[in-house]
């Protein structure tokens, strides 16, 4: 019975370390998602919401979730993980300030693309990632409604970067239909 009881122990050990490193590499890659900019109509975009989605159907609503409280956790800390930040501020100033419902959109997109997007096939995924985009800009756009006046709020909060998101969703599904041997050796799922 000990043995069963140590390989128990060192496989839970294992799974521990892993889901560990795979929360701290998907911080660091959401960090770099956040920080790069690429030329784009009509605003530059960042790659946050493509991280966001390829995360959540990657790995899955648990892991992604862990990922982004882990990443919020680290920008309220004050570490510049945020787009823009530090030069639009850092710490809970930014996570408070004009997009800080955008923040919390993500977290839920997270959850949400994840739980819907299990065991769904290509059109199943899309519909996932186009709720979870849905819940981005609800959460933003309600946010920066305190910041920015009612007529103005889609002109500087959906309009300019719609397209661009909707490129970024795409740009997942892809590589979800290219990679899905490599998702779910990820997850973990069987055959």
């Amino acid at each position: 019975m000990s043995d069963i009881a140590t390989e128990t122990a060192g496989s839970r050990s294992g799974r521990s370390m892993r889901a560990v490193v795979t929360v701290l590499v998907g911080v660091a890659l959401m960090t770099l998602a956040a920080k790069v900019q690429i030329p784009f109509w009509p605003v530059p975009m960042t790659l946050h919401t493509l991280a966001v989605m390829a995360f959540a159907l990657v790995l899955g609503p648990r892991p992604a979730v862990a990922i982004f409280l882990t990443y919020l956790a680290a920008g309220a800390a004050g570490l510049p993980v945020f787009s823009g930040s530090p030069e639009r501020g850092v710490g809970l100033a930014y996570i408070v300030g004009p997009t800080g419902g955008y923040l919390a959109g993500y977290l839920v997109a997270s959850w949400l693309v994840g739980a819907l997007a299990r065991g769904r096939g290509f059109f199943g995924q899309v519909g996932a990632m186009l709720a979870g985009m849905m819940a981005i800009y609800g959460l933003g756009l309600a946010w920066l409604a305190i910041y920015v006046p009612i007529d103005g709020l889609l002109a500087a909060g959906l309009w300019p970067f719609l397209l661009g998101d909707l490129v970024k969703i795409g740009v997942v599904a892809a590589a979800s239909v290219a990679l899905p041997v490599a998702r779910i050796r990820l997850r973990g799922d069987r055959e």
